[in-house]
């Protein structure tokens, strides 16, 4: 039996922008990035609430089905001020933080970013 060997391919790798909706070019790239954001901090307090997705539901205000959207960040529906608002009856604060941009932010030339942080 006689084997073949496939020559190595050579792959590049371009680093990315930290935006993976700029990166593709999709509009309003920094909302979608902003929305996921916020939603893995959502999703992440849910959890550590041990809350169902019904009982989230009725905490949020929202149907089932919606928080099922949320947690798998189908977030088409859902707006940054919304999710910031359903965090807040997570009882958390949400601050917005302006500072000048950091020199190496791998952001597009003159432009910020926009980050969110959390401690759970």
């Amino acid at each position: 039996m006689s084997t073949k060997t496939k020559a190595p391919t050579t792959q590049t790798v371009e680093l990315g922008s930290g935006n993976v909706f700029a990166d593709l070019g999709l509009p309003d790239s920094d909302e979608r990035h902003l929305r996921v954001q916020l939603a893995v901090r959502l999703n992440d307090l849910l959890q550590a609430e041990g809350l169902t997705q019904a009982a989230a539901a009725k905490l949020l205000g929202i149907a089932q089905p919606h928080v099922s959207e949320l947690k798998n960040y189908k977030l088409a529906r859902f707006s940054s001020e919304r999710l910031m608002h359903y965090i807040t009856l997570l009882n958390r604060d949400v601050e917005i933080f302006i500072r000048p941009r950091a020199k190496a932010s791998g952001s597009r030339s003159g432009t910020g970013a926009v980050m969110v942080w959390s401690a759970v």
